[in-house]
This record gives structure tokens, C-alpha cells and sequence, in this order.
């Protein structure tokens, strides 16, 4: 995919430009919302030129498949960064890719990495779109202690390090915190088509609620599972990484809960621009723009943001500008404070095929 937003395709006299390697998954567990996170890419660079673009060069992303093996990933990013193909990265991959990547880009290009993810990135260059457990996770197993007494849980998750990372963070939390107990744990390959023998040990731990780590795919193949069992009837499930098209290809779903910084019904005025504004350009029956497709938006703005401030795309530069830029976007205001983007987060419920917001966690 080459995207040229408005700007470019009206001829609006934007003389260079600024490539962008956009990591977004074309494959595997995680491809069920890349359509998603390509619309909302090209979303950002239309919007971006139409305003001038940035530093006054058109934005256009060079999409690279984010869903492959994070070696081979980090493989074409880190080529297409020296041969100067492109002068920034971003997009929504899992961990393991940024990983990989991270190391390859430091102090060559600024990386602006989109997702949720488990914490703890400092790379320098590398700059941090979405939520971590301490405003996500943690808040909404307090929200569920208080609101709905469930107060033990079973995770559930991929083998890799975002799953780990943040189960980790939830078994701290709840070894400090009185009546909520994490009883067992489970982890599975990513890309995990079979959840018989997960959903066994879930269902036999007695908690009250499962805590989800899974991506894509195989958290809709697990859902399906679950509500087959009747596991939908004995308990909750709780995931920072469930979105409106994982939700539609899940099916109708009980006691299912979501934290985000964002949902396709969140009733603020800068959310229902931004669908009114992505339906307008996409149509629709366009794919439903969920958190982790309105991420990619987000990191796109950030980078713009950042270049902004510096006047400049070069890392060093860009790293020394940017602790305290602060603006109004699609998830509300939102600064950027240790390379990491402060943001509202909300706790929604599945109602049928779409999501209810309930709260904002705090």
C-alpha cells in the first residue's frame, strides 16, 4: 500500500515527503483488524497533507506486513531505514515486532510505536501511542472488584512477551490488594487454533472471571469456545485487547468486558467526529475503526506532533522535544509525558455485536 492523503492526490503543492514504514498485520492472529488499521493510517495521512503535511512534506506510508515473524519484520524495516527509503516508523504490531524492530531503528528514525503494550520501552527514538496495565488492566480489575465482586480470575494468553509482561503486573497488583487472588495461569502458542485443553483448565480453576491476553484470532476462536462450554454463564472475561471487529467475528458474547482508550461508541465530541469523519472518507461498510486500528491514527498524529515541535524528523532532535506536547485527539486530551502518551481510559461491556461504554477508569 502507498497511501497519499488529499493533499497529495489534489496537488496541493507539497514539494517532498516523508515515508513512512507502517507496521500493521497483514497476517496471522492479528490480520483480523488489519484492514482496520490501514484505513485509519490512510485516515491520518489524508488529514495530515490536507493540512500541509508534515514540516511541510506529504506523508505517505509504505506499508510493511507487521503480522510475520518479528525477525523478518524487523528485517525489511531495518532495510528500508538504511537505504533511507523512509523516515520514520509506526503502525499497531505486537511486542515481540517491536522488539525486534526497536533495536534495528535507535537513533536513526523516529518509531512511533501504536498499541496497548506491557510497558517499560525505553529505546531512545522509540515513542509510546497506547495504554499500559497501570492505566488499563490494573484499573479495570479494581472496577470489577467493586462493581461486579469478582474478585478471582484465571488468565488466559499468548505465549509472548505482551501476555507474560502484563500477567505479571496482575499478580503483583492482586497480591497486594486484600480478597483478589489469581488462581492459575495459561498460556498458548500464538496462532493457537485449539483452546480445548486451555479452556479445561479454565473452566476447573473456579474463578470468577478470565483475564484475556489473547490477539486477534485466537481470542475469537477462544470466545467461541468459551460460550460453547457455557463458560459465558459461570463467568466474565476481561480483555485490554478486544475491539469491535474481533467482537463481530466472536459472535454475540456475555459478560464480556473490554478496557480502552477508545471505543467506536465512545460518546465524546472528538470520538464521534472521528467516526463521523471515517465513515465520510471510507464509507459505511468500511471496516469498524475499534482502539487498535484508532491507535494507528493516533500514532500517525503523534509522529506529526512531535515533528512539529522540533521542526525537524531527526531523532535526536525529535527526542528532545517532545516530553510535555499536549493536544485534543479522537480518545480526548492526551500528552505525552516519558516518551509515553497520556490518555482517558474506558471500561466497556460487549451488548451484542457492539460495546457499551460503562466508565472511565481512573
Amino acid at each position: 500500500m502507498r497511501t497519499a492523503g488529499r493533499g497529495g492526490e489534489q496537488g496541493s503543492g507539497i514539494g517532498d515527503v516523508v515515508e513512512v514504514a507502517f507496521v500493521v498485520p497483514r497476517s496471522g492472529p492479528a490480520g483480523l483488524f488489519g484492514p482496520a488499521c490501514e484505513s485509519c493510517g490512510a485516515l491520518a495521512a489524508a488529514e495530515l497533507n490536507a493540512a500541509g503535511g508534515v514540516l511541510g512534506r506529504e506523508v505517505r506510508l509504505h506499508a510493511v506486513d507487521g503480522g510475520r515473524a518479528p525477525a523478518q519484520v524487523a528485517a525489511e524495516v531495518g532495510a528500508l531505514v538504511e537505504a533511507g527509503a523512509v523516515q520514520a516508523v509506526s503502525g499497531w504490531h505486537i511486542s515481540a515486532v517491536r522488539q525486534e524492530i526497536a533495536p534495528r531503528v535507535s537513533g536513526r528514525v523516529p518509531y512511533v510505536y501504536a498499541p496497548l503494550y506491557e510497558g517499560g520501552e525505553r529505546t531512545p527514538g522509540v515513542f509510546l501511542a497506547g495504554e499500559t496495565p497501570d492505566r488499563q488492566v490494573l484499573p479495570g480489575l479494581r472496577w470489577m472488584a467493586a462493581e461486579l465482586g469478582v474478585r478471582t480470575w484465571c488468565v488466559v494468553g499468548d505465549d509472548y512477551v505482551w501476555p507474560r509482561v502484563s500477567a505479571r503486573a496482575a499478580r503483583r497488583w492482586a497480591r497486594t490488594t486484600p480478597d483478589v487472588r489469581i488462581l492459575d495461569q495459561v498460556f498458548v502458542p500464538l496462532g493457537t487454533e485449539d483452546f480445548t485443553d486451555a479452556l479445561d483448565r479454565v473452566l476447573r480453576s473456579g474463578a470468577q472471571g478470565v483475564l484475556m491476553f489473547l490477539v486477534g484470532s485466537d481470542a475469537v476462536r477462544f470466545n467461541r469456545a468459551f460460550a460453547a462450554a457455557g463458560g459465558d454463564r459461570r463467568c466474565v472475561r476481561f480483555s485490554p485487547l478486544m475491539e469491535e471487529n474481533m467482537l463481530l467475528a466472536s459472535g454475540p458474547s456475555r459478560e464480556l468486558y473490554s478496557a480502552a482508550a477508545w471505543f467506536e461508541s465512545l460518546p465524546t465530541a472528538a470520538g464521534l467526529d472521528f467516526s463521523r469523519r471515517y465513515v465520510e472518507r471510507f464509507g459505511p461498510r468500511a471496516p469498524v475503526p475499534g482502539a487498535l486500528a484508532e491507535s494507528c491514527f493516533e500514532g500517525l498524529t503523534l509522529l506529526a506532533r512531535l515533528a512539529e515541535r522540533a521542526r525537524s524528523l531527526d531523532v535526536d532532535a525529535v527526542s528532545g522535544a517532545g516530553e510535555g506536547i499536549a493536544y485534543e485527539s479522537p480518545r480526548g486530551d492526551v500528552a505525552l509525558v516519558h516518551n509515553h502518551l497520556r490518555q482517558d481510559v474506558y471500561l466497556a461491556r460487549a451488548d451484542g455485536l457492539e460495546f457499551d461504554v460503562l466508565a472511565r477508569l481512573t
